[in-house]
């Protein structure tokens, strides 16, 4: 099981490398990041150029511990990403599935940004 498991990790991270050899983002078009677990979301926005995190928004934040790690709760949260994003006046992005399949909570995250207005 635990060698299952370990497979499954190298995969994604080969994955992931493969996809950020190509991608990155700048000041007018920032890289949208996600990091998942069984119980927790997390979404940052990132300026490659610079190096900072531009919006973030995550299930370990107070307002949003209801929150879960599910497609209706990824939902909700690509909106709250989305709608923080507005504010900043950031309105497109590049976005990094970090190595995850584009699919279930990945791909909701991914529509409920789109839902608030940002297109990527």
């Amino acid at each position: 099981m635990l060698q299952k498991m370990l497979e499954k990790d190298r995969k994604r991270l080969r994955r992931k490398v493969h996809i950020r050899k190509n991608l990155s983002g700048t000041t007018e078009r920032p890289r949208m990041t996600i990091t998942k677990s069984n119980k927790r979301l997390s979404v940052q926005i990132i300026d490659d150029t610079k190096g900072h995190t531009l919006v973030s928004a995550s299930t370990l934040e107070a307002e949003l511990k209801n929150i879960k790690a599910t497609v209706k709760g990824a939902g909700e949260l690509g909106e709250i990403v989305g709608k923080r994003l507005l504010e900043k006046n950031i309105k497109t992005v590049v976005f990094d599935r970090n190595g995850y399949l584009y699919h279930g909570i990945v791909k909701a995250l991914a529509d409920g940004t789109r839902k608030a207005g940002i297109v990527f």
